[in-house]
């Protein structure tokens, strides 16, 4: 196969070259695309997304545990944080390697949801490949880089709490209410659907979220009525 492309996107992206491309290559195939090229290929990137796991989860761990006197609690649920699906694959598609991601053709028509998870795994398949071709210190760098610059705005934005948990104690804590969710509506096929959730303190709509499940959508909402509760604190900090 031709390699150049991913050769160009080392170079490119990470800013080195691989002394062995198929590390990369290999990091990007998913298993559905041997299964249907058996006779061609046989090598898939989970074995890769293994180990880039758990470098990921010490790099991580690592951080924390040198700039950060928190609880173990707190720093675990930081950790979640920045290396939860959503977190990296959104670096993934930053990066831009989803065009050079092997797919089958079944996998290619999947949903959204499918193909950020394919992307996250990817990303950790690459942190696998980055640390076999060029070391701990170099898959290090590439982890601060893309991940744990986050963690400035995971903190200030309380997105490591469980938002719901979070919502309810604000709004318990302000308005002596519990919140209550409401969907508002579902689009979509049933295998793809997107629901819209609210959410009300009394009478209210603090916020709204969507998602693939209602689970996913009344936490956006939270997330939304957390944003609303800490501007209104800000509001009052202000004043005279």
């Amino acid at each position: 196969m031709d390699t150049k492309p991913y050769q160009d996107f080392a170079r490119e992206k990470l800013g080195f070259e691989f002394h062995d491309i198929n590390l990369l290559v290999t990091a990007l195939t998913h298993r559905s695309y041997v299964n249907e090229h058996k006779k061609h290929h046989t090598l898939h990137n989970e074995r890769l997304e293994y180990l880039g796991d758990a470098v990921l989860e010490l790099v991580t761990s690592d951080f924390l545990y040198r700039n950060y006197d928190q609880p173990e609690g707190i720093m675990t649920a930081w950790r979640a944080a920045l290396v939860r699906t959503e977190s990296i694959g959104d670096a993934g598609y930053k990066l831009g390697y989803e065009p050079l991601v092997r797919l089958s053709h079944g996998e290619k028509m999947g949903t959204e949801r499918a193909h950020a998870v394919i992307m996250a795994d990817c990303f950790e398949a690459v942190i696998g490949a980055i640390y076999l071709d060029q070391g701990y210190d170099t898959a290090k760098a590439f982890i601060e880089k893309h991940i744990l610059v986050k963690i400035d705005e995971i903190i200030e934005s309380d997105s490591w709490r469980d938002a719901k948990s979070y919502f309810q104690e604000l709004t318990q804590k302000d308005f002596t209410e519990t919140p209550t969710y409401r969907t508002l509506k579902e689009d979509g096929p049933d295998h793809n659907k997107t629901f819209t959730v609210a959410v009300y303190v009394g009478k209210n709509i603090f916020g709204t979220g969507t998602g693939h499940s209602k689970q996913d959508a009344q936490t956006a909402a939270a997330l939304e009525g957390i944003k609303r509760i800490k501007a209104m604190h800000k509001k009052v900090e202000k004043r005279p």
